[in-house]
């Protein structure tokens, strides 16, 4: 039978270019209540074949209730505003709309960078820390999300940040250190560069650094030398599902309200 999920226990869903992987969320625990769901990413990824991959997914998964879904994309009032690294044809979709036709549930659509944000500062590397924080994710793009306090400022951006004349994830992204085939030392001076630049805006108390090369950071953190405390996040590739699930349960208690 399944589990039928309260305030506590909430579905997760983190799309990703690759694997769309989802799985029931312990929103007191900040961890995972049962084994994770994991399909491909359907190539070309558009609106409608991601939808019906995630309702498959869905239907893997032992559990009933909304959820939440991640978008490598921003999200504005649940409508699709860029396609920076997923397919042109997302622009302009209303995702929320889609998904819950598609699935038959109450959903909730949040941009990806911002749901690790919210799960590393509730239940990571910032868990303990007040004020401003700001999580940078490096991969084929770079990501952020800006917490203040525990609430978070969606849709930040700061991977298009100005930085030698582009976009800064044209310079200090995971992917330009592989295709540049740049040494740790290199890509820190790199990295120094751009957080230099995000710690000139902001001011954090605390910069976390996400995706699949903070499984290496102690390679290249050391050789950073900012005044603001740069930590590699902790929850990996738990990240995004906790965090899409957090944004639904936020969204489910205040369309209660």
């Amino acid at each position: 039978m399944a589990t039928q999920p309260g305030q506590d226990r909430i579905i997760g869903v983190d799309i990703g270019g690759t694997g769309i992987k989802g799985a029931l969320v312990d929103l007191k625990e900040g961890k995972l209540a049962a084994s994770r769901v994991r399909l491909s990413t359907p190539h070309p990824a558009t609106p409608s074949a991601v939808a019906k991959t995630v309702a498959e997914v869905l239907g893997q998964i032992d559990a009933e209730g909304p959820v939440g879904l991640t978008l490598p994309a921003v999200v504005r009032g649940g409508t699709v505003e860029t396609a920076s690294n997923i397919d042109h044809e997302w622009i302009g979709t209303d995702a929320v709309d889609l998904f819950s036709r598609t699935t038959g549930r109450l959903v909730a659509v949040v941009n990806d960078a911002d749901a690790a944000g919210l799960a590393e500062v509730h239940f990571g590397a910032g868990r303990s820390v007040s004020g401003v924080i700001a999580l940078i994710t490096l991969g084929t793009g770079i990501g952020s999300a800006v917490v203040v306090d525990g609430t978070l400022v969606p849709n930040t951006e700061l991977g298009h940040l100005p930085l030698h004349h582009g976009d800064a994830e044209d310079w200090a992204a995971e992917s330009i250190r592989e295709h540049d085939d740049l040494s740790w030392k290199e890509y820190a001076r790199r990295l120094q560069a751009y957080l230099e630049l995000v710690q000139r805006l902001l001011w954090p108390q605390l910069i976390i650094i996400g995706g699949g090369v903070s499984a290496s950071a102690h390679k290249y953190l050391p050789k950073i030398e900012l005044r603001t405390p740069v930590v590699p996040a902790q929850l990996l590739n738990d990240a995004g599902i906790i965090g899409a699930a957090m944004f639904a349960a936020s969204v489910e208690f205040a369309t209660k309200a």
